[in-house]
């Protein structure tokens, strides 16, 4: 296991903590600004696990910002600035928050997870065994686990503040955001993760799916925000090895999923402490997400 420390999100002070997620924390940056921070906390099954996993912060600030910038064409994203020079008092003499910090746009967010799939796996393939559908939506019959979609399907979910997420319809997303934004909700995502996952096919990486999160800017302006195509939002294989019939191995979160899974834990908190050597194994499939899709390696 690495000797590096994991960051876990002190309070900076002198400034107003606005709300603490289970990994990120967002602060009050100015008018109409926030400052958003990623910590090394890890969660599961909605629950944080203990300890987390070193850099990790950085690995999903670095990578948001390689998609942010790589895919800015298809819509506009909350980012203003990233480096601590550029970043207001108290945010850019504070300790620990190089390479994890990001200086955003508020938005209103819309109250939905989107979610986009081009493959079969995971809850979707356990719903498709059962109704022949994923989230309502009909599939051709006789699919394996693990197939490729046809075409990418939107899958939209409510936003729990306690809890799980639900699925939901696009007829409730509609009743939810109005028809108008979730078209483009739906657009969008499908557009983004169709454009992502051709960029990662190309450097040995399958985007299984993915989620996003959107906010409406002060003229009703769609805003791409939170995250973007992390091992935490994402599921990633590996080109060379992927064959449908099993759930493959992933570059992601669900090899903690998995390894919870194995320990018999009733996904009640509190969960097990990590194992040092799956903490570690975490560590490096984040770092290796971002240098098969960055083509470039994370320096911390």
């Amino acid at each position: 296991m690495t000797t590096r420390e994991v960051f876990s999100g002190a309070p900076i002070a002198g400034a107003h903590l606005v709300k603490r997620g289970k990994v990120r924390d967002v602060y009050a940056a100015g008018p109409g600004r926030l400052l958003i921070v990623a910590s090394d906390r890890i969660s599961a099954f909605d629950v944080v696990l203990e300890p987390g996993i070193p850099d990790k912060g950085i690995v999903l600030t670095q990578l948001s910002n390689f998609w942010f910038e790589a895919l800015s064409d298809v819509v506009s994203n909350h980012l203003l600035a990233t480096q601590p020079a550029d970043l207001p008092e108290p945010f850019a003499s504070a300790d620990g928050l190089h390479g994890r910090a990001s200086l955003v746009r508020a938005v209103r967010i819309a109250p939905a997870e989107c979610i986009v799939r081009g493959y079969l796996v995971g809850s979707g393939w356990k719903e498709y065994q059962a109704t022949g559908t994923v989230c309502g939506i009909r599939l051709p019959p006789d699919l394996h686990q693990a197939d490729r979609l046809p075409e990418p399907i939107f899958t939209p979910s409510t936003k729990a503040a306690t809890g799980h997420d639900e699925n939901i319809g696009f007829d409730r997303l509609t009743e939810l955001v109005g028809g108008n934004v979730a078209e483009e909700l739906r657009r969008v995502s499908v557009e983004l993760y169709t454009r992502a996952a051709r960029l990662a096919q190309a450097r040995g990486l399958i985007i299984a799916d993915t989620k996003f999160e959107f906010g409406l800017d002060e003229d009703g302006g769609l805003v791409w925000a939170d995250e973007a195509l992390t091992p935490d939002s994402s599921r990633f294989w590996d080109v060379a090895t992927y064959a449908p019939g099993s759930n493959p191995p992933s570059f992601d979160k669900q090899f903690v999923r998995d390894w919870l899974e194995s320990t018999g834990w009733n996904k009640q908190p509190p969960a097990p402490p990590l194992a040092p050597e799956i903490a570690a194994r975490t560590r490096e499939l984040y770092f290796e997400a971002y240098r098969r899709i960055t083509g470039r390696p994370l320096a911390v």
